[in-house]
């Protein structure tokens, strides 16, 4: 499973043109599932997006949580994140999750992110999605639970 991650004054979703969902400030994720996804993966990427220490102290250094600050967090699917570009110049999808295996992963990591207790905010699975972010920072963190990078 991977994650891009950006810490947000607000993010948004619209859906035909309509605003689906939308948070002030907090994360916004971008959540590819790769086949063989389990809930350890879910759980990695949940335990890090909650607890990455990239909100500023009152030092100004980044010390504190989105749970510290009380943020929210939008969560949106983008099975892109698992494009190989290495060969060629057409990304391959090959280690993306199945859509069929991919929805029921992503909705298994909402209901988890959901448990933490945060305000959690989704777009809509295989959607075609408007996503629009003000980046506060800006800061963007990278998250593979295999741990390829």
């Amino acid at each position: 499973m991977r994650a891009v991650v950006t810490r947000v004054n607000q993010a948004s979703v619209s859906i035909d043109g309509a605003v689906y969902s939308e948070i002030g400030s907090g994360l916004l994720v971008l959540l590819g599932s790769e086949e063989g996804d389990t809930q350890k993966d879910i759980d990695y990427i949940r335990d890090k997006v909650c607890g990455l220490r990239i909100y500023e102290d009152a030092e100004g250094k980044m010390n504190l949580s989105l749970q510290d600050v009380g943020g929210e967090i939008l969560i949106v699917s983008q099975f892109t994140l698992l494009g190989d570009a290495r060969k060629g110049k057409r990304p391959s999808y090959i280690r993306a999750g199945a859509p069929a295996e991919a929805k029921g992963i992503y909705d298994q990591a909402v209901e988890s992110f959901k448990s933490t207790g945060i305000s959690i905010k989704t777009g809509v699975f295989q959607a075609h999605m408007e996503v629009a972010s003000v980046n506060n920072g800006p800061v963007t963190i990278l998250l593979d639970s295999r741990k390829v990078f």
